[in-house]
């Protein structure tokens, strides 16, 4: 995934957008872990309660350990929900969860028939929930525990009915397998198709639409937390020039090495835009006019530090920060746009500042 995409994956979850990415968990997920109050958490209220429905109507069949089991689950989910939104390891938080949830769904296995228990197929269920919440290696790691967990309920319980009757095994062992290799597949299709539509293809960097999604949050959060947002607008210099003497291949070079030092001078977490053309935007929230001035100042040293396609390129930058008003991305757009032509106007590779 581009560092674009997953900037914009940062950005919006309570997690510490500047974490290090572990085996369990990345950026591109870390934000998806804090939806507790959306549609997965009502998705899995919904199969809880069908669960019970069907637990309920197996008592004479199952007796009455299923019922009794089925709490722990739903009591770690509630908790974990609860802790997700107030910790900064909310992986770890949802991994115990979901890990205790596949061990009572094995204890139940085991105490309904072992080999022949129904409730083995539950165990696809959090298997479709660990996809799209953990990274790949994540999910692996899930699926090795629910085999473990399969293993025990079948062979460790009577191993010689596994031998006589291997279906037993295989058949919920294909499901979960099936289950993780095509809910994976779909998971980054729609993660590519999202990104096609909000990168810009030749820089990676994101695009005029992502902007103004990330601009109606901004003003959102700014009118409840009265906190400033940054603007920062760079304009290449000149770049008309260079199109027109060396051709847009030399052109479109230029641009991809600007949008590699704008990434790799801006923190992970600072959200960086390709408006098209040469321009260039970056949101900086909870910044004071000195500390998004700095910023400009650092991307504007990177791109004149060395030549690019052997031309010394310089870049024009423009400044506002919004104030107790609220941030309005229209309004300091704008402010940012005229900071920025009167930097040109005093000769270019400078940053002004909006008054």
């Amino acid at each position: 995934m581009t560092p674009a995409v997953t900037a914009t994956a940062t950005a919006a979850g309570a997690l510490d957008p500047a974490a290090e990415d572990t085996w369990l968990i990345d950026h591109a997920v870390r934000a998806r872990l804090q939806e507790v109050d959306g549609r997965p958490r009502t998705a899995r209220q919904i199969v809880f309660a069908l669960e019970a429905v069907v637990v309920l109507s197996a008592v004479p069949q199952l007796g009455w350990w299923p019922v009794l089991l089925l709490p722990l689950v739903a009591g770690a989910f509630m908790l974990g929900d609860w802790l997700m939104g107030r910790t900064e390891h909310a992986e770890v938080v949802y991994a115990l969860a979901w890990s205790l949830a596949q061990i009572v769904v094995g204890a139940t296995a085991v105490l309904t028939g072992g080999p022949d228990s129904p409730f083995l197929m539950w165990l696809g269920i959090p298997i479709a929930a660990a996809i799209g919440r953990f990274t790949s290696r994540g999910l692996v790691a899930a699926v090795a525990l629910t085999v473990a967990v399969l293993a025990g309920a079948t062979a460790g319980v009577d191993a010689q009915r596994v031998v006589d009757a291997p279906w037993v095994l295989a058949f919920p062992l294909s499901l979960v397998a099936g289950i993780a290799l095509v809910g994976s597949a779909l998971m980054r299709s729609e993660v590519e198709h999202r990104a096609d539509a909000i990168v810009d293809p030749l820089t990676q960097m994101l695009n005029r639409k992502a902007l103004a999604a990330r601009g109606r949050e901004l003003e959102l959060q700014s009118e409840v937390s009265g906190r400033p947002v940054g603007l920062v607008l760079g304009d290449l210099d000149h770049f008309k020039a260079i199109n027109d003497r060396d051709g847009h291949q030399v052109g479109d070079a230029v641009l991809r090495e600007i949008a590699y030092r704008w990434r790799t001078t801006l923190r992970a977490y600072d959200l960086a835009y390709r408006l098209g053309g040469e321009e260039f935007v970056v949101l900086v929230p909870g910044a004071t006019p000195d500390e998004a001035r700095g910023l400009a100042e650092k991307l504007r040293e990177a791109i004149r530090a060395e030549p690019i396609a052997g031309h010394p390129i310089t870049m024009s930058f423009g400044v506002a920060v919004s104030g107790a008003a609220g941030f309005d991305l229209e309004a300091q757009y704008s402010r940012a746009d005229a900071a920025m032509y009167a930097a040109k106007a005093n000769g270019r590779d400078r940053v002004e500042i909006a008054a």
